[in-house]
């Protein structure tokens, strides 16, 4: 679902897994004509491959209009991420837990097992709709990662930006 969404929807699919979760729901619900709308109903229409371009139109409209309304909150999508981040790791600093760092190393371990596994031909890649699958979770997964540990390259800029101030 959210591979789809991302493509119709960016700011929704985004939102949809962080703490305005909500907001995004009930956008793409009402978009989708779901009363009392959860990710499992939203999920269940977009998987099912028969949205009507009707729905496609409206989720494109509530994309933009949860765009709008983000603008008219003041809430910068970017800032709400970065605090989503610096939560996690303010957690992981005061718990000392070893299991984000177990997770970050299996996740980009089996995203490069597959490239690997894939460019040497011991399995392919192409034809497998569930191997494609697993890649493109990884690949996404792969980047949370990074960003986890290296942080988003907009906090980057924004120091270079600061740095370039003093």
């Amino acid at each position: 679902m959210l591979d789809i969404l991302s493509k119709l929807a960016p700011t929704a699919a985004t939102l949809l897994t962080g703490p305005l979760g909500g907001m995004a729901v009930d956008a793409i619900g009402k978009a989708l004509g779901l009363e009392g709308a959860t990710q499992d109903k939203i999920k269940e229409v977009m998987s099912s491959g028969n949205m009507t371009p009707e729905q496609v139109a409206a989720i494109k409209k509530a994309e933009a209009d949860l765009q709008l309304k983000l603008k008219e909150l003041d809430i910068k999508l970017e800032e709400v991420q970065a605090a989503d981040r610096n939560s996690a790791r303010n957690m992981l600093k005061e718990s000392g837990s070893w299991v984000p760092a177990a997770l970050s190393v299996v996740t980009i371990a089996g995203f490069f097992f597959l490239l690997i596994g894939a460019a040497g031909g011991f399995f392919e890649l192409t034809g497998s709709d569930v191997m494609m699958l697993l890649l493109g979770v990884l690949a996404r997964e792969t980047a949370s990662v990074y960003q986890f540990w290296l942080g988003s390259s907009s906090g980057s800029r924004q120091k270079t930006n600061m740095m370039d101030k003093k």
